[in-house]
C-alpha cells in the first residue's frame, strides 16, 4: 500500500509540474530603458511564478522598433510611447490586438547629490545656471523622453539658452549615467530612473506635466513570436495589480481604465 500511495502521489506530482515543463523556456522581450529598474522586477516576479524565463534587452524605443522592423526575434516590446508599437501593428509586426497603454511616464530634471542646486527651488532655471555647463538629456530623434525633454526645453522658452549645453545619450538610461558620472551637471530623465536604487541619492524636481507631450507607454507582441501564449502571459501581469504595484514605486501611473 506504501508503494502504491507513493506512485500515486509522485504521478500527481508529475501532471502538477507539466504546465511549468511545457513553458517556454524563455521570452525575449524589447523594453524602452525608461524600464530598467522596473521591468527585471515584474520578469523575477513573473518567472518565480511561471518558470518561463524573461529575456530582456533594453534601448531607446526608436532604435528597438527599427530592429523589430527588421525582423530581431523578439516576442514583446514594451515602448516609451505609443506611436512606435502603433506603427509596428499598422505594418503587422506586431499583433494590434494585443496593443496595451501600461504606464504613463514622466519627467524630471535630475542632478547629483552633490550639486549646489536644489531642483525643486530653482526648478528649470537652474539649466540656466553658468555653473551647469552640460545638460544630458536622451537622443530626441529616437528616445521618448529625449523628444519630451525638448519639448520642455522649447515649452520653457529656453532653447537658445540651454540647446548648447545638450548632450545626448543614445537613451533615457544612458543621459542619466551622463549626470551620474559628472559628465553633465544636470539631466532630463524618466523619474522612474530617478526613484532607482542607483540614483536615489540624488536630488530631482518632476516637470509639470502639461510642459511636454503625454509619456503613453504600450506594448504588444510581435507577430512573428513563437512563444505568444507566454507573452500574452507576461503582459497581463504587468497589467495586473501587482505589476501596478510595481510600475508605482517607480513613478509610471498606470493607464486610467476606460
Amino acid at each position: 500500500m506504501s508503494s502504491l500511495r507513493q506512485l500515486v502521489i509522485g504521478t500527481a506530482l508529475a501532471f502538477a509540474l507539466l504546465p511549468q515543463a511545457f513553458a517556454a523556456e524563455s521570452i525575449t522581450v524589447a523594453a524602452a530603458a525608461d524600464l530598467n529598474y522596473a521591468l527585471p522586477e515584474l520578469a523575477a516576479q513573473f518567472e518565480r511564478a511561471t518558470g518561463t524565463k524573461v529575456v530582456l534587452s533594453f534601448g531607446a524605443s526608436g532604435n528597438l522598433f527599427s530592429q523589430i522592423q527588421n525582423g530581431a526575434p523578439f516576442d514583446l516590446f514594451f515602448s516609451a510611447d505609443e506611436d512606435y508599437p502603433k506603427k509596428l501593428a499598422a505594418a503587422a509586426a506586431i499583433d494590434a490586438s494585443t496593443l496595451r497603454t501600461y504606464a504613463i511616464g514622466h519627467l524630471v530634471l535630475w542632478v547629483p547629490a552633490n550639486s549646489p542646486f536644489e531642483p525643486a527651488k530653482v526648478q528649470i532655471k537652474l539649466l540656466t545656471e553658468p555653473q551647469v555647463a552640460k545638460v544630458a538629456i536622451a537622443n530626441p530623434q529616437h528616445a521618448p523622453y529625449g523628444h519630451a525633454a525638448m519639448a520642455a526645453i522649447e515649452h520653457f522658452g529656453l532653447k537658445d539658452n540651454v540647446g548648447p549645453k545638450l548632450v545626448f545619450g543614445e537613451n533615457v538610461s544612458q543621459a542619466a549615467q551622463f549626470a551620474q558620472s559628472g559628465n553633465a551637471q544636470a539631466s532630463l530623465i524618466a523619474l522612474s530612473l530617478a526613484k532607482s536604487p542607483a540614483m536615489s541619492s540624488g536630488k530631482y524636481w518632476e516637470l509639470p506635466t502639461d510642459t511636454y507631450p503625454e509619456l503613453r507607454q504600450a506594448a504588444g507582441i510581435v507577430s512573428a513570436s513563437k512563444h505568444k501564449k507566454e507573452a500574452q502571459a507576461f503582459l497581463d501581469f504587468v497589467l495586473s495589480p501587482e505589476g501596478a504595484r510595481v510600475l508605482r514605486k517607480f513613478g509610471l501611473t498606470p493607464p486610467q481604465k476606460p
